[in-house]
């Protein structure tokens, strides 16, 4: 697995990424995410697709060491969006796309990962717990839980 750069080759095939019907409410789509990393520059958005044998199948998006501007923008280091296509869930991609995010901003520095999660019954708590997330005790703008991921 990779993250690589959405480009004119792969860009149809990662705007089509799609999560189960029973998701969409806690996930958005790619292309709304692209429209709030043009709406929100200052929250220096780095995003990716993340590609198995160079096909498309999530796509992740995170504000890069950003000066976190509470409550709008989180940061220095926050997974904003993470998205694995209904037909490659199961598979351990999203937990590799989290591990390999984490790679790359340990390695600029980061000593944590933030995320956020709707807290209802069906979201991803559990999955963020499985990978060592852990409340802050905080909420974004919307009611989300933030949670952190320390990077030792």
């Amino acid at each position: 697995m990779t993250l690589g750069e959405i480009t004119d080759e792969n860009r149809t095939a990662v705007l089509a990424l799609r999560v189960a019907s029973d998701q969409e409410q806690f996930v958005g789509t790619v292309r709304g995410a692209l429209e709030d990393a043009a709406e929100y520059p200052h929250a220096k958005p780095w995003y990716r697709a993340v590609l198995v044998d160079g096909d498309p199948v999530g796509f992740v998006m995170l504000s890069w060491n950003v000066e976190p501007q509470p409550p709008e923008i989180i940061g220095p280091w926050f997974l904003w969006k993470l998205l694995i296509d209904t037909r490659h869930q199961g598979h351990g991609y999203g937990a590799l796309a989290v591990r390999l995010v984490a790679e790359l901003v340990r390695a600029e520095g980061a000593t944590e990962l933030l995320t956020s999660y709707v807290p209802e019954d069906g979201g991803p708590a559990g999955f963020y717990a499985g990978l060592g997330f852990v409340p802050t005790g905080e909420f974004d703008v919307n009611g989300e839980v933030i949670v952190r991921l320390a990077l030792p």
